[in-house]
């Protein structure tokens, strides 16, 4: 694990100048924890509202935001966990009606985990409120400024990915 000003090192030598002062990276801090917790207050709601656990809404969206077809083991991967503990997630998932265990190649141990459309539809509903207040964010910038914000949650993402 690296630690924090490894990190600050490596972002300085690849380039990164002169950050902001302490305080604007206070602020940034504090805000970057505000939007966090108003997230996971939806997220625990949706969560609450349809007998599932914080971790199984965090295993949806790693399904919804899969490039490729989700397995057991890479959701396993991507949520830290054991595979005792994702087998319980997904059994519960599959239980409320939010994903289906699919066998689609001819090697029949290969396990996909897809999202039920009506179960991704109740989501995306619930979420909606998310979905405008980020359009209506979105509203107040220009594609370069939005360029930017998208680069530096990526940044962040990537750094945050190197903790674990």
């Amino acid at each position: 694990m690296s630690t924090a000003n490894q990190r600050g090192q490596h972002a300085h030598e690849r380039g990164a100048g002169p950050g902001p002062d302490s305080g604007d990276l206070h602020v940034l801090a504090a805000q970057l924890r505000r939007m966090n917790g108003e997230i996971n207050r939806l997220a625990h709601g949706f969560a609450g509202g349809h007998g599932l656990h914080a971790t199984d809404v965090q295993a949806l969206a790693a399904i919804l935001d899969a490039g490729e077809p989700m397995t057991p083991g890479r959701l396993r991967e991507h949520l830290g966990l054991t595979s005792g503990a994702v087998t319980a997630c997904v059994d519960r998932l599959e239980r409320a009606g939010h994903v289906r265990r699919v066998r689609e190649s001819a090697d029949r141990r290969v396990v996909h985990l897809r999202y039920v459309p009506e179960a991704r539809e109740a989501a995306r509903t619930y979420f909606l409120p998310l979905a405008e207040a980020a359009a209506a964010t979105r509203a107040h910038f220009d594609d370069e400024e939005l360029a930017v914000v998208v680069r530096f949650l990526t940044a962040m993402n990537e750094e945050l990915g190197l903790v674990r």
